[in-house]
């Protein structure tokens, strides 16, 4: 089974927040589960409407539901305490609609709902004032595609460490929104690989268009874990396989591949070649080893390396960290910090040695849409780290105006 943390469908004053029908209607596809676990469920009393102070039922009366039916202190226990006989489609549903029962994943999921067709969207009955649970629990259970959709969309944000890919000299082949075809070729190619890689299978890719880059994210499994836990028999332990999001981004402009997928090497050899195999018709189209960028404009231009006036969304760069390889046998690694090395640099009047190899710099980022500052890390090879994703395109603007990213034959200048 999947282990999991429930932030809001642990406490029964939150469950009692989803309408009743839907909530039975969530579970009840595991009924025998929580029989098993000495719970029952029970179709809820119909609704009541309550008269107002005038002794009337009219318009503006109170309505209210009856609590009759609903063990909601059972269901909030069994779900604060999954066992090794928890289901993995209970542990899925309850996944999903918790991470998206919120104000703003009850907007999104809406929205979608507007976009599908009028047969489709009248099978999703909201109500006339759904809670965010309530939203999400409909969608899951009448478009569930929506709902995983939705969620791994917001995962986006949440990788901002990334690897770049260039592709080969020459190759200028246009990359468009990859088919339904192809991804299922992918999904199945994956499958095998993060199999042998001891990760399972079941991979699933989604896609978002962003302007002129087109992001996929790629949910698979990890190695799987066994951990100690606590069940009403005592102690025990789960053994599950977690579940991972990787994010590869195809910038159109550059033609160039990212992808943030922890730190398996073997992983971002796998979607450096499959992608390349798949939707360039070359497993080699974003070959190993091409370096994408430079940290040497810090010596060449020293403090005018960090002018940022002439790049949308960034207002001042602050040097605050360099890495210095000396190497010898000892591969000796120099590190250099302060508030403002520049600034430290002149007070004790030095400079970045010329015979330094600079590995990486860390730069203090002040954006146009945020009064906190950002770091932002840059390697001498092809690694980027963001603070936010969103991020990434004004620091790659500055980036390519200063020349610390190369830029790859064919790219749009």
């Amino acid at each position: 089974m999947a282990t999991f943390t429930l932030r809001r469908f642990t406490n029964p004053a939150t469950l009692k927040s989803i309408r009743k029908d839907n909530l039975i209607a969530l579970l009840d596809r595991h009924r025998s589960y929580f029989v098993g676990r000495g719970v029952t469920l029970q179709r809820p009393t119909a609704v009541l409407q309550v008269a107002d102070g005038t002794g009337t039922y009219g318009r503006g009366a109170a309505r209210v539901e009856a609590m009759n039916g609903v063990d909601y202190e059972g269901i909030a226990r069994v779900l604060m305490t999954p066992d090794e006989s928890t289901p993995c489609e209970l542990v899925d549903d309850l996944f999903f609609v918790d991470e998206m029962a919120t104000p703003e994943g009850m907007d999104a999921l809406r929205e979608e709902i507007e976009r599908l067709p009028l047969a489709r969207r009248r099978s999703i009955d909201l109500g006339s004032d759904p809670t965010p649970a309530d939203v999400a629990v409909m969608v899951r259970l009448h478009a569930p595609d929506i709902l995983e959709h939705k969620h791994a969309e917001g995962l986006l944000v949440s990788k901002r460490s990334f690897q770049y890919f260039v592709p080969a000299n020459g190759k200028r082949k246009p990359f468009p929104r990859p088919t339904d075809e192809q991804l299922r070729a992918l999904e199945a190619v994956f499958d095998d690989a993060f199999e042998k890689m001891k990760r399972g299978r079941s991979s699933k890719i989604f896609v978002f268009e962003r302007g002129d880059e087109v992001w996929m994210l790629v949910r698979h499994g990890d190695p799987c874990k066994r951990e100690g836990a606590l069940s009403e028999s005592g102690s025990s332990s789960v053994y599950y396989r977690p579940e991972v999001y990787d994010v590869l981004r195809y910038d159109r402009r550059t033609r160039e591949l990212s992808v943030s997928a922890g730190s398996s090497k073997k992983i971002y050899t796998l979607y450096r070649e499959k992608i390349g195999l798949h939707l360039f018709g070359d497993e080699l189209h974003f070959p190993a080893g091409k370096t994408k960028f430079t940290l040497d404009p810090l010596k060449v231009d020293g403090e005018d390396a960090l002018v940022c006036v002439d790049v949308d969304g960034m207002e001042s760069v602050v040097l605050r960290e360099l890495h210095y390889y000396w190497g010898g046998p000892e591969h000796e690694v120099e590190i250099r910090r302060a508030s403002n090395l520049f600034e430290a640099f002149k007070r004790r009047n030095r400079r970045i040695p010329d015979s330094a190899r600079i590995v990486k710099g860390k730069f203090e980022v002040k954006f146009t849409d945020s009064k906190a500052k950002r770091m932002v890390t840059i390697t001498n090879s092809n690694v980027t780290s963001f603070t936010r994703d969103s991020d990434a395109s004004a620091v790659e603007d500055w980036m390519t105006k200063r020349g610390f990213a190369l830029v790859a034959d064919g790219a749009d200048a």
